[in-house]
C-alpha cells in the first residue's frame, strides 16, 4: 500500500493499495475538487468524492482497472488520468469458475506462536469458554415471541437483581418454527442453527425452551435426546403455552419465571477464571462497507486475526458473496485439498441458490457501498477478504454448523449482517468484531460486538457507537500493525468483562435472523 496520508489535511491525499494499481482512492474529507494536484503530479479533471477512485494514468477502453493489483472492472470508454472512476464507467468481470483452483498451494505459514495472553472467562462443562454469563430462553416458534418478551422483562425486573453474577436474560426469538416445509432438505439449516445457538458458550450450558404446542418445530425435534447434556433423570426444560395447566396469560408468564429460577441459580454460582487467549472464538464481519474498509479497518482486523491464530484461538470469516471473487486466494491458503474442495462446494451451492432467485453476486452491493466508493462486488470482495489475515484456512462450516476445532475457518453464510451474525453465533463465537465505513448501530444481545470504524470522520460523529477508530491508519497516525495490536488487547479486556462495548452500553441488538432456503408453505 502506498499513500500520502501524513500530508497536511488541507493538501490532496490518496492511497494506492499496490504499486501496479492504476487507480487510488481519495482520502480527504469531502473529497477533492477539479484541479487538485496529487503528490505524484496527477491533476484531477473531475471532482472526486472521499473514498472514490481517481485514475492515476490514462486507461483505455476495455483495459483493466486495477485495485489491489486485481481487475475490479474493465473501462467502458477511455478514461483520462485524473478522472473519477466509478461504477458507471466499469464492466464487472465474470465470476471465477470453481474448477482448476489452486489447492493448498500457499507457502508454509511460519508465524511464531503467541503465548502468555489470557482473559477472564467462564469455563463450561463441554470445554468451551464464555465471555458473558447469560440465561438464554430458546423459542421453537415465532408465535411465542410476545409472551417470551414479556416474561424476559419480568425476569429482569423481579429476579435478576437477586443474581448479580448473571449478566443478562434474553429470548432467542426468530421467525421460524411453523408455516414452513420442515421436511424439505434445506430445512436442516434453520433447525441446526437454532439448536447450536442454544448451546452457545455464553449461555453456560443452561437450556430452557418455550413452545406453543402445535408448531411444526416441536421441542424434541429442535433438541432431540443427546443434543444437549442433561443430568441423570433430567428432562429438557420446556414451558408449553398450550398446556392445560395454563389458565390465562399470567399463568404462562409465571410458569416461565418459575422455570428460569434454577437456571439463574446455577449461572449465578459461576465465576470468571483466568483462561488462555486460545479460548476466544471470534467472528469477524463487515457491514455498511466503504472503500476505506479494505484500507484501514479490515487490514487491522486481518492483522489481529493472525495474532489470534498464533495464540491458538479460533476465528471465523464469512459472507459468501463478499469473498466469492477471492476464491483463488482462499483455496490456495487451505491446509489441505479437501478443505479447498469444501470451500468450492459452498461457493457452488450459493451460486445455485442465487441462480434459483434469478440473481447473482452483483446483487450484494448496496447504494451506501457505492456512495462510499465501492464500484462493485469484486472491489468489495478484495477489501473484505483482508479480514481473514494470512493464516492457513483449516476448516469450513456449512450454514448453521458448529465449530469442531481451533484455527481459522471459513463459515459459509449469506452476507446479510443479521443472518451472518446469527450463523456465527450458532458456530460458537463468544466475541464479535464488526467493521463499518458508512456506519451501523448493529449489535447482538448474545455476545459482545466490537465496532471498528474505517474513517476518522465516522468515529468522530459516532463517538459513542464506535469502539475503535481504524481511520487513524489513513490519517497517518497509526499503522495497520498498531491498530491490530490495539484491537487484540481490547478483545481480551472485553472478553474479560473489564470493558463493555458501546453496543452493550446502550443495549443495542438486532434480532436473530435464521437462514431458511427451504420453502415456506
Amino acid at each position: 500500500m502506498s499513500s500520502n496520508p501524513s500530508s497536511p489535511p488541507d493538501l490532496p491525499r490518496s492511497i494506492r493499495m499496490h504499486v501496479a494499481d492504476n487507480v487510488a482512492i481519495v482520502v480527504n474529507d469531502g473529497g477533492l475538487p477539479v484541479g487538485s494536484v496529487l503528490p505524484d503530479g496527477v491533476t484531477l479533471v473531475d471532482r472526486v468524492p472521499q473514498g472514490h477512485k481517481v485514475a492515476l494514468t490514462a486507461i483505455a477502453k476495455d483495459a483493466a482497472v486495477l485495485r489491489y493489483n486485481v481487475p475490479i472492472g474493465y473501462a467502458l470508454k477511455d478514461i483520462p488520468a485524473g478522472a473519477w472512476v466509478h461504477e458507471r464507467l466499469l464492466h464487472m468481470p465474470e465470476a471465477r469458475a470453481l474448477n482448476n483452483l489452486p489447492k493448498a498451494t500457499a507457502p508454509a505459514w511460519n508465524a511464531e506462536p503467541l503465548t502468555g495472553f489470557t482473559f477472564e472467562g467462564y469455563r463450561n462443562a463441554d470445554g468451551s469458554v464464555g465471555t458473558r454469563n447469560i440465561l438464554a430462553i430458546t423459542t421453537t416458534v415465532q408465535c411465542v415471541a410476545g409472551v417470551v418478551d414479556c416474561a424476559v422483562q419480568r425476569i429482569k425486573e423481579q429476579l435478576l437483581p437477586r443474581y448479580p453474577n448473571v449478566d443478562d436474560v434474553i429470548g432467542l426469538e426468530h421467525s421460524y418454527g411453523c408455516g414452513v416445509a420442515i421436511d424439505a432438505p434445506d430445512a436442516i439449516i434453520p433447525i441446526r442453527t437454532l439448536r447450536n445457538i442454544s448451546k452457545n458458550p455464553n449461555f453456560g450450558g443452561e437450556v430452557m425452551v418455550v413452545s406453543l404446542g402445535c408448531e411444526k418445530l416441536q421441542p424434541e425435534r429442535l433438541l432431540p435426546p443427546g443434543a444437549i447434556p442433561l443430568q441423570a433423570n433430567e428432562e429438557l426444560d420446556v414451558v408449553c403455552l398450550q398446556a392445560d395447566k395454563h389458565v390465562g396469560f399470567m399463568s404462562m408468564i409465571d410458569s416461565v419465571l418459575a422455570s428460569a429460577v434454577p437456571h439463574l441459580e446455577r449461572l449465578n454460582a459461576r465465576r470468571r477464571e483466568t483462561v488462555p487467549a486460545s479460548e476466544l472464538v471470534v467472528g469477524v464481519q463487515c457491514g455498511g462497507s466503504d472503500a476505506f474498509s479494505g484500507v484501514t479497518a479490515n487490514p487491522a482486523v486481518g492483522f489481529c486475526t493472525d495474532l489470534l491464530v498464533r495464540a491458538g484461538a479460533t476465528v471465523m470469516f464469512s459472507e459468501t458473496t463478499e469473498v466469492r471473487d477471492a476464491i483463488e486466494q482462499m483455496t490456495a491458503r487451505a491446509t489441505s485439498p479437501e478443505i479447498a474442495d469444501a470451500m468450492a462446494r459452498e461457493m457452488a451451492w450459493y451460486d445455485a441458490y442465487l441462480g434459483r432467485g434469478q440473481a447473482d453476486r452483483s446483487a450484494n452491493t448496496t447504494p451506501g457501498n457505492k456512495a462510499g466508493g465501492l464500484s462493485n462486488i469484486v472491489e468489495k470482495a478484495m477489501g473484505s477478504i483482508i479480514k481473514s489475515g494470512t493464516a492457513p484456512i483449516s476448516g469450513v462450516l456449512s450454514p448453521g454448523e458448529k465449530l469442531q476445532h481451533k484455527g481459522l475457518h471459513y463459515a459459509a453464510t449469506p452476507a446479510s449482517d443479521f443472518i451472518c451474525g446469527t450463523l456465527q453465533l450458532a458456530a460458537g463465537m463468544n466475541l464479535h468484531v464488526f467493521t463499518t465505513g458508512r456506519g451501523t448501530p448493529y449489535g447482538l444481545a448474545e455476545v459482545p460486538v466490537i465496532k471498528v470504524a474505517t474513517r476518522t470522520d465516522l468515529a468522530r460523529r459516532w463517538h459513542d457507537l464506535m469502539d475503535v477508530n481504524a481511520g487513524r491508519i489513513a490519517d497517518g497516525e497509526a499503522t495497520i500493525e498498531d491498530m491490530g495490536w490495539e484491537l487484540f488487547h481490547l478483545m481480551l479486556e472485553v472478553a474479560s468483562g473489564r470493558k463493555k462495548t458501546w453496543a452493550e452500553h446502550w443495549k443495542l441488538h438486532n434480532s436473530l435472523v435464521l437462514f431458511n432456503p427451504a420453502p415456506i408453505t
